[in-house]
């Protein structure tokens, strides 16, 4: 298989596995540096993740405070063929928040309720509701044991793909 039609193939997986998911793990930064992991449900944008947070919420003030964001989107385990190689996505992301009077706003919205329905209206209706785009700064995607792949550029499903060949080394004795 030539690489062009390679990397297409793998970016075409991890769309579809993103499109599979409904919600993502978010690991942010707390204010005395320690990591803080939460989850969210999301909605694909262009190039782009939305979510909708509460300030209420100790990982929407992170991501106020610190816009630096780690992104887990997972294979359930009880669908998993392999616990130990479930498939995901992880990424490294910028979290921009979207001002409420502004296009981008009402972009997030009508993504946000067109994938996950109409508690979104509801939600964005509330002052303490944040919405954030997470933006991609790289990603990996695994698909398994010795299937691992690096996604590099600014993109979900990554501008170039990178399979990591460098794997599991047996203990010497």
């Amino acid at each position: 298989m030539s690489s062009e039609r390679f990397t297409r193939k793998i970016n075409q997986e991890v769309v579809d596995f993103i499109h599979s998911r409904r919600s993502l793990q978010l690991a942010s930064i707390r204010d005395d540096g320690a990591p803080f992991a939460s989850y969210a449900p999301f909605a694909i944008g262009d190039e782009c993740l939305y979510v909708l947070i509460s300030e209420i919420a100790v990982h929407a003030r992170n991501l106020l405070a610190n816009p630096l964001a780690s992104v887990l989107i997972v294979e359930d385990e009880d669908s998993a063929e392999e616990l130990f190689a479930r498939k995901r996505v992880n990424y490294l992301m910028d979290a921009e928040k979207l001002q409420e009077d502004s296009p981008e706003w009402k972009t997030g919205v009508d993504t946000l309720h067109q994938r996950l329905g109409e508690r979104i209206l509801n939600l964005s209706t509330l002052g303490d509701f944040k919405l954030f785009r997470l933006i991609p700064r790289e990603g990996r995607y695994v698909k398994g044991f010795a299937r691992a792949y690096q996604l590099e550029g600014k993109t979900l499903a990554g501008e170039a793909v990178n399979h990591m060949r460098d794997g599991h080394r047996k203990r010497e004795a």
